[in-house]
């Protein structure tokens, strides 16, 4: 598919998930969208869409495009996540804004790497840490003070959904890694 084809097919797919919101805020009455979420989420879903496009077409096999999509699906979670409600606290809690460093150490990584599978790999493993690290810092190092809280929800929640965030990134790693002996092994038959 071209990549012209592509972006269109982006564009396509992004208009559509928001046909859902849209649905739900034209039939219900608690929905309380406002154009400027539309606009966000739109910019946010193509955004990750024309990501995933443009790095999938740097991988040669189908490992390193399920990796690369694991990563631009971590990365558009993270940053939905923190504008709806926050990893540690309430969105309001300025301590969430050390997550932008997991998306830093994924992004600068892979551009170091030159999306190449191997260094990939080793971004998306280095992302999983700092992840790991941010959460331990913002839950431990910097609480959430009382007016940024949310008291009925439990450290434990906390950690587990932080946790899974944590993994995907992980997942991502070890499929780029697996990517990469894929790479090696069909180079190798080639010679």
């Amino acid at each position: 598919m071209t990549l012209t084809k592509s972006i269109s097919l982006v564009a396509l797919v992004t208009g559509l998930l928001l046909l859902i919101p849209l649905t739900a805020k034209l039939t219900m009455a608690n929905m309380l969208w406002t154009a400027e979420d539309f606009v966000a989420a739109g910019i946010l879903l193509f955004g990750a869409g024309l990501t995933f496009v443009l790095i999938a077409r740097m991988g040669d096999n189908t490992t390193y495009r399920l990796a690369a999509g694991l990563a631009v699906a971590a990365g558009l979670l993270l940053v939905w996540a923190q504008l709806v409600v926050g990893l540690v606290g309430s969105e309001d809690n300025p301590v969430n804004l050390l997550f932008g460093a997991v998306l830093a150490v994924a992004i600068i990584g892979a551009m170091v790497a030159r999306f190449q599978p191997r260094g990939m790999s080793n971004a998306m493993f280095a992302a999983s840490l700092t992840y790991v690290v941010v959460t331990l810092l913002a839950l431990f190092v910097w609480p959430p003070s009382p007016d940024t809280a949310e008291p009925q929800v439990h450290l434990a929640t906390v950690l587990a959904a932080n946790g899974m965030f944590a993994a995907i990134w992980a997942v991502s790693g070890w499929l780029f890694l697996r990517a990469s002996a894929t790479s090696s092994n069909q180079n190798r038959q080639v010679a």
